[in-house]
């Protein structure tokens, strides 16, 4: 064997080496943390109250319910033996009627405005994942990272903030 012939699987390796430290030394990275990014955004923070508007009088309703139940719970716990067991057969059958509506009602509440919830997050989640392309071109950035998968990254790098204010430009409340 000739020196050459040893000394080749060296150099190959020197050389993926080298190239390897250079390619990564040109990545620059960049960490967001996206679901921070898009629950600050003046849009989100709109149709949040919107939600709440849109959604009280059915939360005031349940509450209301809610409180039926509890007072015809008390009457029958206090009236105890006093009450004539017709009265607690019907305070029985109006409680079970209420919590019937009272479920109805909240499973109802829950998945409408979980549909919304899911819309509105995915409309404004794939803007802002325009927005925040956007931002990594105008930066120079190759990569971006969401901080929820990130162990440890220097401050320096994260750009939340400002994906969030591009966001808003892009994207006003009116």
């Amino acid at each position: 064997m000739s020196f050459a012939t040893l000394l080749r699987p060296l150099v190959v390796c020197s050389a993926l080496v080298a190239a390897s430290q250079m390619a990564s030394a040109q990545v620059k990275v960049a960490v967001i943390n996206l679901q921070k990014a898009v629950f600050d955004t003046a849009e989100i923070k709109k149709a949040n109250d919107e939600m709440q508007a849109r959604y009280k009088p059915r939360s005031d309703k349940l509450q209301q319910l809610q409180e039926q139940i509890q007072r015809i719970a008390q009457q029958l716990q206090a009236g105890g033996d006093r009450l004539a067991q017709q009265a607690q057969l019907d305070l029985q059958t109006q409680g079970q009627t209420l919590q019937r509506q009272a479920q109805r009602l909240q499973e109802e509440l829950q998945q409408d405005v979980q549909a919304d919830r899911n819309e509105i997050l995915s409309k404004s989640s794939q803007k802002m994942s325009d927005v925040i392309k956007k931002l990594a071109e105008e930066k120079g950035v190759d990569l971006v990272v969401d901080s929820a998968t990130t162990l440890y990254f220097k401050p320096a790098m994260e750009l939340t903030a400002d994906a969030t204010a591009a966001y808003d430009k892009a994207y006003p409340v009116k």
